[in-house]
């Protein structure tokens, strides 16, 4: 059994997509646009070319995503995106990249846990939780 986050981006995933590749590196897998669907997909007029389903990585880690309904406003609730890194220069790199555009949380800190950990949500509503790794 495998666990694997799909994120819905209302519109804007494709946006997404790139803020990630730039910001963290993610390598996009696969992409298809609902136009591109090779059986019929019912969509709202306009949305032809809003991405029906994408998978991307991050590291080791492979997430989906997709425009869904595309109505503008994703909305993220309930869970959060954990990075975990080797270096506080890292820890410092990521966050500062992940908070372009976004709203920090908790400013990266030294924690029990952690030289550093912080949370910040992203320009599309997703919380990210970054930390070094002891």
């Amino acid at each position: 059994m495998h666990v694997q986050p799909y994120l819905f981006f209302d519109g804007r995933c494709e946006e997404a997509l790139e803020f990630y590749r730039t910001a963290l590196g993610a390598e996009v897998t696969m992409l298809m646009r609902n136009s591109e669907c090779p059986e019929p997909v019912t969509c709202a007029p306009g949305a032809e070319n809003k991405v029906l389903h994408s998978s991307f990585r991050i590291g080791e880690t492979t997430l989906c995503a997709s425009d869904g309904h595309s109505l503008g406003q994703p909305v993220f609730q309930g869970f959060s995106l954990s990075i975990n890194v080797a270096t506080e220069d890292e820890a410092e790199r990521v966050f500062a990249a992940i908070s372009e555009g976004g709203q920090v949380q908790m400013p990266l800190t030294k924690t029990f846990f952690s030289p550093r950990f912080g949370m910040v949500t992203d320009r599309f509503g997703v919380l990210w939780m970054v930390y070094v790794v002891q």
